[in-house]
């Protein structure tokens, strides 16, 4: 191994804080500013400094050894893309606001990539005309742009951040299977060297398409997913992927629906209240509008709707609340009082446990009216059930019953089997055995090398500040010099011996800083190891400390050499 040269923090561009910032909600956001890992440039938008760099790179590293080491092939594509091909995909409009658009002076359009299949599937157009040519499977390490609404939580949920995505070209179902098998064997050997807690989940697929989709989750308090877990069986799914089969119910013996007075309870808790029944046993109908048109989402009145979901539906339609406005204009909705039976050019879609056979309380479409007895099916029909609750903790598994456990998760990974979507829409053909066109097969896969960071130092971290896995830290051992000339002569001796041995070291020779601000810095960073040069340095004698475990033990310079080289 080359000698890494030493870094001394007399030289290093790395300024810590002694307090959190002001703007920062989670953990890691917290610690990596005041570590000197990163620095905010805008919103969303962050700049890595030299430590921070260094721990994206040994990240870089490892997705990139894992790849080469499934026979990927790495190449590097542009940022500014051409709306062409994501026009022809139908994704220049389903990405919506997220789409950076941007024009050049002569009012071309062009955007800066979310995610690049169009342009690969061109790229293996222009490269692959035979059955010869495939498998192939290619990937970049690149930033990626998104124009979040809300960015937050540092660089969890940037506009701007670095990917791997890689994308596999098969002529054969069976062989995107075996692709898609690589990929998932690879991202499991990249997640264990990086020393994060990981599941793998069932996931929706998205706008990216396709029939098969799993997620990789770090779970974490910081993580914006959701995802269930049953403790019984092998089910673990992200929640928005989570579907019950429709089960009708014999609904025969329920009388006739019913028209009851039911004054000033325009809402589930004040009819529940009023009539002395549980909230499940009514019917909640919300409205929505769909590219403009009113559509009602029927859930138990105990529950509540998944708006995501409901735009997972009907995507890449624009789906919007209703408003004041839209009841002014339609005298047939009467808010807080609608319901199902009776509703004209509204489209009326529900959860599967609105199923039909079942019978529930609900409006009756006149202000201060509901009606019981409603049953789903006989008193009014559903245009499509769609999963659009929201899952709550000890909801059944859609496999074996067990009640789920859900917990919070970063999304580190995600694997998609795309099949022909992109390459049906670029045309994406090669000459087969026989001579006749094939249509290419496709897969798409993603880390999130810059949220990884992120996950790790939520996973990691302590109450003293990151703790690096030894993979992926920013250095090997942290040299603290913890005294005046003698200290920092010791701690630059044993610096340089540690880097001769192949090990990265990180020096702390600053003058003029006191030992407790060096350990508390020490700390604060986070590598694995930290010698100290103290007390005893004119007897050649320091401390090694584990930063994770806090374990400390006196050796002489020779026995801390070979402890750390071994």
């Amino acid at each position: 191994m080359a000698n890494a040269p030493v870094q001394r923090m007399s030289q290093l561009m790395a300024k810590t804080l002694r307090d959190d910032p002001a703007d920062a909600e989670v953990l890691s956001h917290k610690l990596l500013v005041r570590a000197g890992y990163v620095r905010r440039t805008a919103a969303g938008i962050w700049s890595w400094l030299p430590l921070g760099k260094k721990v994206l790179s040994n990240i870089e590293r490892i997705v990139r050894e894992e790849m080469d080491a499934i026979g990927a092939q790495e190449v590097t594509l542009p940022a500014l893309l051409p709306r062409e091909p994501y026009e022809a995909t139908g994704r220049w409009d389903e990405y919506g606001a997220e789409l950076f658009r941007l024009q050049d002076r002569k009012g071309g359009d062009y955007l800066l990539g979310p995610t690049h299949e169009e342009i690969f599937t061109l790229l293996v157009k222009d490269q692959c005309s035979s059955y010869k040519d495939l498998p192939v499977i290619l990937y970049q390490i690149q930033n990626k742009f998104r124009d979040e609404a809300r960015p937050r939580a540092g660089i969890l949920r940037g506009r701007e951040f670095l990917m791997k995505d890689s994308y596999s070209f098969d002529t054969e179902d069976e062989g995107l299977a075996q692709s898609y098998a690589l990929h998932r064997q690879a991202y499991q050997r990249v997640f264990e060297r990086l020393g994060l807690d990981y599941r793998i989940v069932a996931a929706t697929a998205g706008a990216m398409g396709g029939s098969k989709s799993e997620e990789f989750l770090a779970p974490a308090e910081a993580g914006e997913d959701t995802f269930a877990d049953c403790p019984n069986c092998d089910f673990a799914a992200n929640t928005e992927a989570i579907s019950y089969e429709l089960q009708t119910v014999d609904g025969s013996a329920v009388p006739a629906a019913e028209e009851i007075p039911t004054p000033d309870t325009p809402t589930i808790e004040t009819l529940a209240a009023s009539l002395g029944v549980p909230a499940s046993a009514t019917l909640k109908n919300l409205l929505v509008k769909v590219d403009g048109e009113i559509v009602a989402v029927g859930v138990p009145g105990d529950r509540e709707v998944d708006l995501g979901k409901v735009e997972e539906h009907f995507a890449p339609a624009t789906v919007e609340m209703v408003i004041e406005a839209d009841f002014a204009e339609r005298a047939d909705l009467v808010r807080g009082y609608v319901g199902p039976q009776g509703l004209e050019k509204v489209t009326y879609i529900a959860d599967p446990r609105v199923a039909p056979g079942t019978a529930w309380i609900t409006g009756a479409n006149k202000d201060g009216m509901h009606a019981k007895n409603v049953v789903a099916g006989r008193d009014f029909e559903v245009s499509a059930y769609v999963d659009v609750v929201v899952v709550q903790e000890g909801d059944p598994c859609p496999r074996c019953g067990t009640g789920l456990k859900l917990d919070r998760a970063i999304e580190i990974g995600h694997i998609f089997q795309l099949g022909r979507k992109y390459a049906d829409a670029l045309k994406l053909d090669v000459l087969g055995q026989n001579g006749k066109p094939v249509r290419v097969t496709m897969g798409s896969y993603g880390i999130g090398v810059s949220r990884a960071v992120a996950a790790l130092a939520e996973q990691t971290a302590d109450e003293k500040g990151l703790c690096w896995p030894a993979e992926v830290a920013p250095a090997d051992v942290h040299v603290v010099a913890a005294g005046k000339a003698l200290q920092i002569e010791l701690a630059l001796e044993v610096s340089d011996k540690l880097a001769a041995a192949g090990l990265r070291v990180l020096v702390d020779d600053r003058a003029g800083v006191s030992p407790g601000v060096k350990f508390t810095d020490a700390e604060l960073m986070g590598v694995p190891k930290i010698l100290v040069a103290g007390r005893r340095s004119g007897e050649g004698v320091v401390e090694l400390k584990d930063r994770r475990t806090g374990e400390r033990e006196e050796l002489t310079v020779d026995e801390a050499i070979a402890r750390l080289t071994a």
